[in-house]
């Protein structure tokens, strides 16, 4: 997909391996300013080293999604960095596997943490910056888990389903405003948080594998193009919805 982001300013959070990598690149082939966030500082320098290699402009923020004041210094770096912000692509996120009876107090939380409060804290200090320049994108890393239940994962599923919900009610809250919040839903994707998720295992993998009608597990490029399409003006009357990105799996 040839989209321009010139003259775009995208922040990526969980940029530093997997999904949001790969979307962060291809923000910055596309001509945004990108800002790259993430714990590992190393591997997010890394990415800003990758990108201004191919002739971008990028820069790493060191922050943790669960820590408020991180991410508000996040959005503030940002700011005034590159004086504004179009495009936020919350996508930092946590595996957790297992079954519910074996869930503990520290799991639900570190999970929860990550994966809705740090949505939560994301959108609540990006969007007051898009409402004073008068519109912004934000897009939520869901899940095809948070459509449908899946055995052995509950604590992570019931997350990506307040993923969903989050979503929605917030593109309804600004839709009037200029601010569009949507969500993209991929299933197996083979990254990192795949490998730990299937803890190695090739058979588990294959397994995971062959639920996806088209036979195999999806590309991070495969879902780095789906956001890009959703933070372009060919997405503008898009608003409030979830693109599952799953290689069927949801059609089953």
């Amino acid at each position: 997909m040839k989209t321009s982001f010139e003259n775009k300013v995208v922040l990526v959070t969980g940029a530093t391996s997997g999904i949001g990598k790969v979307t962060a690149l291809a923000f910055g082939k596309a001509g945004a300013k990108v800002v790259i966030s993430g714990r590992r500082e190393a591997e997010g320098q890394a990415v800003v080293a990758e990108i201004k290699s191919a002739g971008g402009e990028a820069t790493f923020v060191k922050a943790d999604v669960a820590v408020e004041a991180d991410v508000e210094a996040l959005v503030a770096k940002t700011v005034e960095t590159y004086g504004r912000l179009d495009v936020a692509f919350n996508n930092a996120g946590v595996e957790l596997t297992g079954p519910v009876v074996d869930v503990n107090e520290a799991d639900y939380r570190r999970t929860f943490d990550i994966n809705v409060w740090g949505v939560i804290t994301s959108m609540k200090h990006e969007i007051p910056v898009m409402l004073k320049q008068g519109g912004g994108v934000i897009i939520n890393t869901s899940s095809a888990a948070g459509h449908v239940g899946i055995a052995g994962a509950s604590v992570y599923v019931a997350s990506k389903h307040a993923v969903e919900g989050l979503t929605k009610a917030t593109a309804l809250e600004y839709a009037k405003q200029g601010i569009r919040v949507n969500a993209v839903a991929p299933a197996v994707i083979e990254t990192d948080m795949f490998e730990r998720f299937t803890g190695g295992s090739e058979e588990a993998a294959n397994y995971m594998r062959s639920l996806h009608p088209v036979g195999r597990g999806g590309r991070p490029e495969e879902i780095a193009n789906p956001v890009l399409f959703l933070a372009s003006d060919a997405a503008s009357f898009i608003t409030g919805a979830s693109l599952n990105v799953d290689g069927g799996f949801l059609a089953q």
